[in-house]
């Protein structure tokens, strides 16, 4: 049996204008796993991160929650997933 992420972001990417954030970026997260997302600065995490939480919206790609898709147009969508985000700067 194929194992079920809890979240599963596929083939992800993101431009704004001619600047690519994110180019088919995979991530997978199991239940009860904690994760940490490192990088340099400007190299997509926060970007990435806002498409999960509804912020931004993947130009290409798909994310999927418990193995099923999903669209995450807003933050109230992604609080109905029980995703949510707390930045850094409050």
């Amino acid at each position: 049996m194929e194992n079920v992420h809890a979240i599963e972001m596929r083939n992800i990417t993101k431009t704004f204008g001619k600047t690519v954030a994110n180019k088919n970026v995979n991530l997978y997260v199991d239940k009860g796993v904690v994760m940490s997302l490192l990088g340099e600065n400007g190299s997509g995490k926060t970007t990435l991160m806002n498409m999960l939480a509804g912020i931004y919206f993947p130009d290409e790609g798909e994310i999927l929650i418990n193995g099923k898709p999903v669209s995450i147009r807003s933050p109230k969508d992604a609080y109905a997933h029980q995703i949510g985000m707390i930045h850094q700067h409050f």
